[in-house]
């Protein structure tokens, strides 16, 4: 619940100031999304890990790294005149990126159902929060509303005792005039 806006007096001024209190928005911060979230995988230390992993797998460093690998794997099983453990057509390669890729593709999905799962989170309390700020909106304009229709009321009635005002000064003189008119006729 949000707090009304509040009428304060400051000494140099004779208007009143509105003060409006903000929260910040629930979702404000990611880090506190995740920390609240809790996936199908929870926070367990194999998601984690897993996650981390599989991002990993997307970064610049692994993929030079696996590069640097496979090269000299192949100069080595290709050029080498001894000590050949993997000849062409470079079987256990072939293996190691197979075994690699069958590992590599779950941790992948479950990096993605994760952070599917956060973003789902974040911009659920992101409806949250503009729902919320329409409905703040809507309270001020209707305030704004009401207060504008107060401030028409009093002008309306301002104006409404301005032309008494003005009826009764010219009433008031037009019977000045009367007793004016009549005083010097008597003493004429």
């Amino acid at each position: 619940m949000s707090t009304p806006p509040k009428a304060v007096w400051t000494k140099r001024e004779e208007k009143p100031q509105v003060v409006i209190t903000v929260r910040r928005p629930p979702y404000a911060s990611a880090a506190v999304a995740v920390q609240e979230h809790r996936s199908a995988f929870g926070a367990d230390p194999f998601g984690r890990i897993a996650e981390r992993i599989a991002r990993f797998f997307g970064t610049p460093k692994y993929i030079i790294g696996q590069s640097i690998v496979v090269i000299v794997w192949i100069i080595l099983n290709a050029f080498a005149f001894a000590g050949r453990w993997d000849p062409y057509p470079f079987i256990l390669l072939n293996l190691a990126f197979s075994l690699q890729a069958a590992y590599a593709a779950p941790l992948i999905l479950l990096a993605q159902t994760r952070q599917a799962d956060r973003d789902k989170h974040i911009e659920e309390r992101a409806e949250q929060h503009h729902e919320e700020e329409v409905r703040l909106a809507e309270e001020r304009v209707a305030s704004i509303k009401a207060e504008t229709d107060k401030l028409t009321n009093l002008l309306e009635s301002n104006t409404k005792l301005t032309r008494e005002d003005k009826d009764m000064t010219e009433q008031v003189a037009e019977l000045t005039r009367e007793i004016h008119t009549l005083l010097t006729q008597r003493k004429a």
